[in-house]
Formats: C-alpha cells, structure tokens, sequence
C-alpha cells in the first residue's frame, strides 16, 4: 500500500526507513466508495489525501446553480482544499469521488508531527504546493487565452485517462463549455 506514495516522494525527497515509518504511521488508509463527498461547501478541510486508486473531482456551485469541476485527481495525485487546509476557513468546493477509491489521509495536526519528526517533509510539500500553484496558473491562463479545441487537447495530454473513467459533462464543466459543445469538438478531432 506505501509503495505508491513513497516511490512518489522519491522524486523529491529521499528518506531513511526509520523516517518512512514515521511518516507511514502518520498515515491513514480509507477505502471510500464512489460518490462520496470527502468535503462539501461551507466545512473546513481537515486533510490532505494521496490518491492510490481511484477519481476525484474538486468542484463549486457557481450563482446560477451549476457545477464548475476546478480538478480532476487520479491515482499519484493528492486532493485537498488548500485555502481551507491551510488557513482552517470554511471551504467553498466540494470534493466527491467518481470511482471507488483508495486514499491515503494527512491531517493538519498530523502533517505538522511529520513536520517536527521528519523536517524533508517540508521541502516535499513546498515542491508540491509550488507544482499545484504553476498548475492552477497554467490553467488560468489557458482558460482565458485559447480556444475551446486547444483547451480540450490541453486537457487530454493533462488527464489523458479521464475521457475513459468520467462522463463527458464533467469534462465539459472543467472546460467551461456545453457537453454538446465538448461532443462536436471530439467528433471534429476524430475525423482529422
């Protein structure tokens, strides 16, 4: 089960086995079936989860009462609501799985335990926070700046499994566009 997140961390950190056992204590494993909310609106989120398997989708409601999907997370990714983990404020997303999944908790009380035990830890979560900030602007910036077509080839080299594993209104939600919109750009794509 440690297998995954510790080969993960690898790439940025390395650890004796006495500091994985730290961390791995610190760690708490759920299954968590499909269409479970993990955090909703208005609750202050008390994790952050490395996804071993499964999909996760972070969202809001927007004014007009429509989801707007923010990220997809798949296995090798970990989910959380920064702003609410971080600054203990109520959170304005909702985080729900898509799939059956397999999930890896940190709390903040925890995180900060490994933090004391293991100080590496803060450089992994540095490196990771900057990945998701550079993320985040990537996809701000491409949201402003291209097409629907560009957006949604972007996408498919980003998450290039989602098309199989979710239906296609999450996907066109994460664009910003009509499902119907999304299935003219795919037909256009397959007939090229």
């Amino acid at each position: 089960m440690n297998e995954a997140i510790d080969k993960s961390i690898s790439r940025y950190i390395s650890l004796t086995e006495e500091e994985l056992e730290i961390f791995h204590s610190l760690l708490k494993h759920k299954s968590v079936p499909k269409k479970t909310y993990l955090l909703q609106e208005g609750e202050i989120c008390d994790f952050e989860a490395y996804i071993l398997k499964g999909c996760i989708r972070n969202y809001y409601i927007d004014k007009n009462g429509f989801e707007v999907i923010l990220q997809f997370g798949i296995e090798d990714w970990w989910v959380s609501d920064i702003a609410s983990f971080y600054n203990r404020e109520p959170s304005k997303m909702y985080i729900e799985t898509l799939e059956d999944s397999e999930l890896l908790f940190l709390s903040p009380q925890d995180k900060e335990v490994l933090f004391a035990k293991v100080p590496k830890f803060e450089r992994f979560f540095r490196l990771m926070l900057q990945k998701n900030i550079s993320t985040t602007q990537n996809r701000l910036i491409n949201t402003i700046s291209k097409t629907a077509t560009e957006k949604y080839l972007d996408f498919i080299k980003l998450y290039p499994t989602i098309p199989q594993r979710v239906a296609q209104h999450y996907i066109a939600s994460y664009l910003g566009i009509s499902a119907e919109f999304l299935s003219k750009i795919r037909t256009k794509i397959a007939k090229q």
